[in-house]
């Protein structure tokens, strides 16, 4: 687990090895019920042939997809990072959204590797 705080804004990242796509939906449940009360709950996961991201309400290609370069930049497969945002009250724009998200999911791979 890693955390971030950019403007007031909390970004938590969890990263875990997984093998198949219902042992990251099932990691990705898990974290979403710990933080019911966040205003978001981003991912990406890349398996062999599967890669999947949500911004979960963020603008389009702000969350997921950082997230998403981070493990392929790592040259990493069969990983899930998520990472739960709360709104502190200041808005980031795309590139500050951007930048979080994936310095958050480096965090959390950090401490997977």
């Amino acid at each position: 687990m890693s955390e971030i705080i950019e403007k007031k804004s909390r970004f938590i990242g969890y990263a875990t090895s997984v093998h198949s796509e219902d042992e990251a939906k099932q990691f990705i449940s898990g974290i979403s019920k710990e933080h019911k009360k966040a205003n978001h709950v981003t991912y990406a996961y890349v398996l062999p042939n599967t890669a999947k991201t949500s911004d979960d309400g963020e603008p389009k290609g702000t969350a997921g997809l950082p997230i998403y370069n981070v493990i392929t930049r790592r040259n990493m497969q069969n990983v899930v990072v998520v990472v739960v945002r709360y709104f502190g009250g200041t808005l980031l724009g795309k590139g500050g959204l951007i930048r979080a998200y994936g310095k958050a999911a480096g965090l959390a791979l950090d401490y997977l590797v």
